[in-house]
């Protein structure tokens, strides 16, 4: 079985004997989401969770937030690369601020990744688009 607890943000990989059991002791405790069960009448997809769409609403924001910690950078380190304040970094992120074509590319080659893996969820590359 595989089970989402929204907050604190956790996801199960639960296997074994009484795992429904388990499951209830959580519930008493937190909103759980199950995603895959033997029992398919309890499952579900994962893309009617509010978590997911929850993340869905700030796409951009959360693949930038994504490709900026696994280059290893902080908002501020980022900003100081691309010569905005960290500020501008946060609105990006956080959904607040669009991030444009020109922007996308901005960021794409201080993150070595492609400008369409930001603005649309694409393969990232070892390479900036060009």
């Amino acid at each position: 079985m595989l089970a989402l607890v929204k907050k604190p943000h956790i996801e199960l990989s639960i296997h074994g004997e009484r795992v429904e059991e388990f499951v209830a002791w959580i519930r008493e405790k937190y909103d759980v989401s199950v995603l895959c069960a033997e029992d398919a009448d309890e499952a579900v997809p994962v893309e009617e969770t509010e978590l997911w769409k929850e993340m869905e609403k700030n796409r951009v924001g959360n693949l930038l937030a994504g490709a900026r910690l696994k280059a290893g950078l902080t908002q501020g380190q980022l900003a100081k690369k691309l010569a905005i304040r960290q500020n501008m970094v946060s609105d990006y992120e956080r959904g607040r601020r669009s991030l444009s074509s020109t922007m996308a590319k901005r960021f794409a080659k201080v993150l070595h990744v492609r400008d369409s893996h930001l603005k649309y969820g694409g393969e990232q590359q070892g390479q900036p688009d060009k």
